[in-house]
């Protein structure tokens, strides 16, 4: 045990960080978690100037802090530590699918949740309806937060948007609507003909754009800002919608007979 703690302490780094009264550095708070979960001690020194940091900047050669230091030899900054201590950086320009499975899996939660609530029974066939109206909605609020990304990604390859620009504008509007109406079984009449009506839609454009031009594009389904790829995930935000287009008006009818 003592040759353990002997060795933590041998295991020091240096890290010179910016904490000022207006921005504390969220990369350098990230440098010194990591180092101590690689069990080192840090010697963590306050950059608390822009007039200090610009001058370690300037001492050290360096653009950006933090720095960290390990026996002399200047490391770098956060990602320099990840690859350091031989962990994955992250790309922002990688594709990735977690965005919706983040979406989906919080969907089924908040599904599974309204269906105790109102039912008190985790599962039925409400909750199925409850976890596409949750997604639709999740969905559509992913692209609310920036129309303007969601509309110039959008664009590439929606055929209805191409045609009418407007349409990309009113997509997210439409299709989070329509979520909210079927999580509450109103107005049934009005929010079954939009999801069919746009999920139609975005199956052709996403089919003939993957399956048939094969153009490798950005998904928009998880809103502007993501690195989704476009294909199976936005196909199946589509179909779900068509299926809830036409489920939900029929159920309607046949309880109107039982």
């Amino acid at each position: 045990m003592s040759e353990d703690r002997n060795e933590a302490a041998s295991k020091k780094a240096t890290l010179y960080r910016m904490v000022t009264d207006e921005h504390v550095c969220p990369f350098g708070l990230k440098s010194k978690a990591l180092l101590e979960r690689e069990g080192w001690s840090v010697d963590d020194h306050w950059l608390t100037t822009r007039e200090e940091t610009d001058a370690f900047q300037e001492k050290h050669d360096v653009d950006t802090t933090p720095q960290t230091f390990i026996e002399g030899e200047r490391i770098g900054g956060y990602d320099d530590l990840l690859e350091y201590f031989g962990k994955q950086v992250p790309d922002p320009e990688a594709t990735s699918y977690r965005p919706i499975i983040a979406i989906f899996g919080t969907a089924l939660l908040l599904a599974l949740a309204i269906s105790w609530a109102a039912t008190g029974a985790l599962f039925s066939l409400r909750t199925v309806e409850w976890f596409v109206a949750a997604a639709m909605c999740l969905l559509g609020l992913q692209k609310l937060k920036d129309l303007e990304s969601f509309s110039n990604m959008f664009l590439n390859y929606d055929l209805l948007a191409q045609r009418k620009v407007r349409y990309a504008y009113v997509y997210p509007f439409a299709e989070t609507g329509a979520g909210i109406l079927m999580i509450a079984g109103a107005l049934i009449w009005l929010a079954a003909p939009i999801a069919l009506f746009i999920g139609t839609i975005g199956a052709v454009s996403v089919f003939k754009a993957v399956y048939i031009d094969r153009r490798e594009l950005k998904c928009a389904c998880a809103g502007g800002g993501s690195n989704v790829p476009l294909g199976f995930v936005s196909l199946t935000e589509n179909l779900i919608m068509i299926l809830m287009g036409i489920w939900m008006p029929l159920r309607m009818y046949v309880l109107q007979f039982y």
